[in-house]
Parts: structure tokens; sequence; C-alpha cells
């Protein structure tokens, strides 16, 4: 089994839900314009879109917290094992189902993000939930 992507070794590019929820390299970003959300993407996202996604200019974006996806839990189980859940996934937008795991587009992601996701993941302390929600903002705790 492939480790969590800031523990696996850099030539293996994950598959499968598990391995996903052991990497979710593609849910960081510092950019607020990464994930765009379409007017489907809007009304899909139901109750919650006031708090996950934001308008800049007149597109609708995914709100970035502490370089990651707003929707994106970071979480630790009991052995320290990375588990990155996305607390939306039956309503993520068409931009996040379309990324196929294992495709040259998610090779891409891990090649060029995998040590900026490392970096962010490595202060987080070990042991069951490591991430509370604070006014918005991710924080260890």
């Amino acid at each position: 089994m492939v480790q969590a992507c800031v523990n696996a070794d850099e030539n293996k590019t994950p598959s499968g839900p598990a391995e996903c929820r052991r990497c979710g390299v593609c849910c960081f970003s510092e950019s607020p314009t990464y994930v765009r959300v379409s007017g489907t993407d809007w009304t899909r996202l139901g109750p919650k879109v006031e708090a996950l996604a934001q308008f800049i200019g007149n597109r609708a974006f995914m709100r970035m917290t502490a370089g990651h996806c707003a929707a994106l839990n970071v979480e630790y189980d009991a052995t320290g094992q990375v588990d990155f859940f996305c607390t939306i996934y039956e309503s993520r937008p068409q931009t996040c189902r379309d990324l196929d795991r294992g495709s040259p587009e998610c090779g891409g992601e891990l090649a060029r993000k995998r040590v900026a996701v490392r970096h962010l993941t490595a202060a987080a302390p070990r042991g069951g939930s490591c991430w509370s929600r604070d006014a918005g903002e991710l924080r260890p705790g």
C-alpha cells in the first residue's frame, strides 16, 4: 500500500480512494482562484456554499484556508497516518470531479506540489484529529 503522499516514495503515484485520502495534494494551493466554481457547482454545494465558496470579481472559487481547499479536513489517525477527507465529496465542484486518480494531471499535481504539502502537514501534531476550525481558519489543535 502506498503511504501518504507526504511520506510516499517520490516515484509512486497513488491510485484508488484509500491512497487519495492519504495524499490530498490536489486540494492544496496558495492561489485564491485555484478551484473554479460554476453556477451548477454553486447550486450543488447547497447550504454550505457561502462558507466554502466566494466570488472574486465576477467568478466563483472555492475558499482556500491554511494553504488548502476549505472543504478539506486534515486529520491523523492514532498511528500517525494522515487522512485528507473532502467534507463535500458528493457535492464537490466539477473541477475536482474531473481530476482522475492516477491520471497525468494527478501525476503533475504530485510532481509540482508534493514537497509543499509535506511542509504544510509536517508541523501538525499526531494522534486523532489534529485540526480545528476557528474563525474560518484551520489550526493545529
